[in-house]
C-alpha cells in the first residue's frame, strides 16, 4: 500500500512539473512576441522611406528615431545619402543620431541656421540632455546661438545656467535678450514640483566637431 501511494505522488510531481514548464516555455513565448513585432514594425516604416511623397518619407524617418530602430541604420544611412529633400534629410539625420551616429548633431545644430530651423529646434528639444549642445554655443554664428538658447530653454538644467550665464551680457542684443529668456524659463521649470516625466530622445554623447 505505501509502494502504491508513493507511486501515485511521484506520477502526481510529475504532472505539476509537466504544467508548470508548459506555462513558463508559453508565457517565455508570449513575452517575446513585442520584440519580433518591432522588428516587423521597423521593416515595414522602413520600406516608407522609398515612397514618393516626401512627407511620409520625413514621417517615416522620425518614425524610425522614436523607434531608435538600429536595425534599419544601414538602410536609413544609404536613403540619407541619395535623399533629395532637405526637410527629408534632416529627419533622416535625427533617426541616424537616435541610432548612434554621433556626428549627424552636427548637421541638425547647423540647420538651426536656415529654413528647416522649427524642424531641427524640434528634434534637439527631444534631447533627455543639453550635455551634448554646450560645445557649440562658443562655435556658431549669432542666429544658430540664438536659437540653440531656445532649445537650453525647454532642456535645460541648473548647469545650462551656468553655461549661458556670459551670454546674459553679450553685446548682440538678440543673443542677450535670448539667454536672459532662457535663464528665465529653465528657472521657472527647476521652481517647479518634481514631475517624473516620459524619457526623451536617447542622447549618445557627443564631445567634440569633426575635423
Amino acid at each position: 500500500m505505501h509502494y502504491i501511494k508513493a507511486t501515485l505522488f511521484i506520477f502526481a510531481l510529475m504532472i505539476c512539473a509537466a504544467c508548470f514548464s508548459g506555462k513558463v516555455c508559453a508565457q517565455n513565448s508570449q513575452e517575446e512576441v513585442p520584440s519580433s513585432e518591432s522588428t516587423v514594425d521597423s521593416s515595414a516604416i522602413a520600406k516608407k522611406l522609398s515612397s514618393p511623397d516626401p512627407l511620409e518619407r520625413e514621417r517615416a524617418a522620425e518614425e524610425l528615431a522614436r523607434l531608435a530602430a538600429v536595425d534599419q541604420m544601414k538602410l536609413v544611412a544609404g536613403y540619407r545619402l541619395q535623399e533629395r529633400d532637405s526637410r527629408v534629410r534632416l529627419a533622416l539625420d535625427w533617426a541616424l543620431y537616435r541610432m548612434g551616429r554621433n556626428e549627424t548633431l552636427f548637421r541638425l545644430v547647423h540647420d538651426l541656421d536656415s529654413s528647416r530651423h522649427e524642424q531641427a529646434a524640434g528634434y534637439l528639444a527631444q534631447l533627455d540632455t543639453p550635455d551634448p549642445l554646450y560645445i557649440f554655443l562658443s562655435q556658431v554664428n549669432f542666429k544658430t546661438q540664438e536659437r540653440l538658447l531656445e532649445v537650453f530653454g525647454k532642456i535645460g538644467d541648473a548647469q545650462t545656467l551656468e553655461r549661458i550665464r556670459p551670454l546674459i551680457n553679450s553685446l548682440d542684443e538678440k543673443i542677450a535678450r535670448a539667454a536672459q529668456s532662457a535663464s528665465a524659463e529653465i528657472t521657472r521649470r527647476l521652481a517647479e514640483p518634481h514631475q517624473e516625466l516620459p524619457t526623451r530622445a536617447r542622447t549618445t554623447g557627443v564631445t567634440s566637431p569633426p575635423n
